[in-house]
């Protein structure tokens, strides 16, 4: 699988992640940590997630999903933001842990 196509899977259960690898928000796995590594979009999405905290260099953490996976919320420098999975696919993360846990929050 093509890096490509793992920033833009729809359905994180079926990829496997390494440390390292880049991926999008809202293709990660719960519990998953990652540095942003950039915001694509342009205009008015890519101002409005810089304005939330979205920003390259920030550390982010996936705490839950909806059950259908919209929206998802995350920790991220110090506060819980939730976002709409379209939102989330613009921010390209390398993930740095990979301690994911199931719908629960359990390990």
């Amino acid at each position: 699988m093509s890096e490509n196509d793992k920033i833009q899977s729809q359905n994180p259960q079926e990829i496997t992640y390494k440390i390292g690898d880049e991926a999008a928000l809202n293709a990660i796995r719960i519990g998953m940590t990652g540095v942003i590594v950039r915001v694509e979009g342009e205009g008015r999405i890519k101002r409005r997630l810089f304005d939330m905290g979205l920003t390259p260099g920030a550390e982010v953490f996936l705490r839950k999903k909806a059950p259908l996976g919209d929206p998802l919320e995350v920790t991220l420098r110090g506060y819980e933001l939730t976002l709409r999975k379209d939102e989330a696919s613009h921010v390209i993360m390398k993930i740095t842990d990979l301690s994911v846990k199931d719908e629960t929050g359990a390990k």
